[in-house]
């Protein structure tokens, strides 16, 4: 299960963060803190998966963005990695060429991107047509 995704800049700003479970909002805070240093100072040779307290930490860099997800001990890590990946692309194919500056002003959109694939923590679909689809429908309704 994914605990919880975070899109934060090299400055440690969070730009979008999604919580599965519930959090205090101070413990949020913490939570955006603690992961954001062990992404930023973890060497680029390492693999992209990390131990955070009882979970693990998948990241990943587009740019000046991390892409982080938090899940279970168990799951498989090269899935969620997959994951983040095909956010990345639909995102690109959204906002054509998507950058920071798309997700700061336009966030209703990238959390309706987000809830079409991923639901109450589980990855609901992973078809990058069906949810670009879904979204021109979106759109087409405002």
């Amino acid at each position: 299960m994914i605990r919880f995704i975070l899109l934060q800049n090299r400055q440690g700003k969070t730009r979008l963060a999604k919580y599965y479970i519930p959090l205090e909002e101070s413990e949020k805070h913490k939570v955006e803190y603690e992961v954001h240093r062990l992404v930023v100072n973890r060497d680029p040779k390492y693999t992209n998966f990390v131990e955070f307290r009882t979970h693990k930490v998948i990241y990943r860099r587009y740019a000046g963005l991390f892409f982080s997800m938090c899940v279970d001990i168990t799951d498989n890590e090269l899935a969620y990695l997959e994951c983040i990946h095909l956010f990345v692309e639909i995102l690109d194919h959204f906002f054509s060429n998507v950058c920071e500056l798309d997700l700061v002003f336009n966030f209703h959109k990238v959390y309706l991107i987000l809830d079409e694939f991923i639901l109450a923590g589980e990855i609901q679909e992973t078809s990058k047509r069906a949810i670009i689809e879904r979204m021109g429908e979106l759109e087409k309704q405002e």
